[in-house]
């Protein structure tokens, strides 16, 4: 596992959350942790194949992911994670996923990425905790996101 395999994710979230909350984030503690899915959080995967293979994952808490859907909705507050609620936290990891893909291949790194999966720890059978990459995105009046990237 490699850290420069999170920088273009960590770049493009940034950029991202920039444009569609109106919010710069700034950058937590980059660590190695075990992805367990837990009560109250939100989980979007997204698969990567290529010259990456395995998975980023974005984590973020049920309450945070209705802030940022508000923020991304213009300040229309946002009170439950409905279809179209998870519409949008879904969008945000294909968008950050898929500027990453672009940074990564503009360093000669071909990836492809699949549609994003949402899951809550509710739904999430099958799931195995791994060891990742991990790092947290701290947005100002929104909470954390964190990035964890699970790749070979």
């Amino acid at each position: 596992m490699k850290a420069e395999y999170i920088n273009p994710f960590l770049e493009s979230a940034r950029i991202v959350i920039e444009q569609v909350a109106n919010v710069r984030p700034s950058t937590g503690k980059l660590g190695i942790k075990d992805v367990k899915l837990v009560e109250k959080y939100i989980w979007i995967q997204i698969g990567m194949t290529g010259q990456m293979q395995g998975d980023i994952v974005f984590g973020i808490h049920e309450e945070v992911a209705l802030r940022m859907v508000s923020a991304m909705m213009g300040g229309f507050i946002v009170t439950e994670m409905d279809e179209m609620s998870r519409s949008a936290i879904s969008e945000l990891g294909n968008m950050i996923s898929g500027n990453a893909s672009t940074m990564l291949f503009n360093q000669g790194v071909r990836v492809d990425i699949t549609p994003p999966k949402i899951m809550h720890s509710a739904n999430a059978a099958g799931f195995v905790p791994k060891k990742a990459l991990t790092i947290p995105l701290i947005m100002d009046g929104i909470g954390e996101l964190d990035i964890q990237v699970l790749v070979t």
